[in-house]
């Protein structure tokens, strides 16, 4: 099992930066990919960056290209999520999530492989 709690959320006005924080703990050696989504209110979770556990393979939504950043820090379980740039479309709660087996490309964004999610934590963009 793996636990993924995330941090860092908050109310900050368009244009300005955040950056989340999601902990890892428990059997992090089994951890595969580790991705980012979020869901705002009334629609669908969305996929909006994911990582190799182990470092590399980077993909990001491309309406995040440029703004975000996901990077780890492997000795401490750590994954971030550096938002610049921000937009009130950008309101959401942010959700860390975790596979067991890496993934193909072309599923990295698809809900149902990522096995372990946080509880999420509130981003919200005022204009």
């Amino acid at each position: 099992q793996v636990q993924l709690v995330e941090s860092g959320g908050g109310l900050v006005q368009a244009g300005g930066s955040l950056r989340l924080s999601c902990a890892a703990s428990g059997r992090t050696l089994s951890i595969g990919d580790m991705g980012w989504f979020r869901q705002a209110p009334g629609k669908e979770r969305e996929f909006v960056a994911a990582m190799r556990w182990s470092g590399g393979s980077i993909y990001y939504v491309d309406s995040v290209k440029g703004r975000f950043t996901i990077s780890r820090d492997n000795a401490k379980a750590m994954v971030y999520l550096q938002m610049n740039s921000l937009k009130p479309e950008d309101t959401a709660v942010y959700y860390c999530a975790a596979s067991r087996f890496p993934i193909a490309t072309a599923q990295r964004g698809e809900n149902d492989k990522y096995t372990y999610w946080g509880q999420g934590t509130q981003v919200t963009v005022s204009s």
